[in-house]
């Protein structure tokens, strides 16, 4: 391991290992080495990043046979809102509170072998609980309970069998 002197500012370091982009690294690593601000190993590749957040949000993209009976389900099952300007034919964005969930087109889809799923965090679990099972929308085995893990979940089955689990610390 080379020292050199501390950095102006925080850097952040990730592993990153594919082809053109880890010589393209550990060009940026050199140069920041030969600058005298970042210790490192002269064998590892290293991508850098001087933000402090690299990730912001993610949103599941689950199969959906037909459209408009996904965005039937979301929008008055669950209480979803289109998301986007635009329509794509074969492609739905929705959005409740702070998250997304798309969904490409597969027609062929079978329903029985789909494993498409989403873990939602929520922070009024009751309440989420009581609109989808008034809306009928909890799947049967899966009704809110506190799990051995210590979150309280319940569990919805849309019309093409994506499992959306929703949980919040017990």
């Amino acid at each position: 391991m080379r020292y050199k002197k501390k950095a102006p500012k925080r850097v952040h370091l990730c592993r990153y290992q594919s082809g053109r982009e880890v010589f393209f690294a550990h060009k940026i690593v050199q140069h920041f080495i030969e600058r005298s601000w970042l210790a490192i190993s002269t064998s590892a590749h290293f991508l850098i990043s001087t933000s402090t957040t690299m990730l912001t949000s993610i949103h599941p993209k689950l199969p959906m046979r037909n459209k408009a009976v996904t965005r039937d389900f979301y929008l008055n099952k669950l209480g979803f809102e289109e998301f986007g300007a635009s329509d794509y034919d074969a492609y739905l964005m929705l959005q409740k509170d702070h998250i997304q969930i798309h969904f490409f087109e597969f027609k062929e889809l079978n329903p029985l072998e789909n494993y498409g799923q989403a873990y939602i965090r929520t922070d009024d679990i009751e309440q989420l609980y009581q609109l989808a099972a008034q809306q009928s929308a909890v799947h049967p085995n899966g009704h809110l309970q506190t799990k051995p893990w210590g979150q309280k979940e319940f569990s919805v089955l849309d019309p093409d069998h994506n499992l959306l689990t929703f949980g919040e610390g017990a």
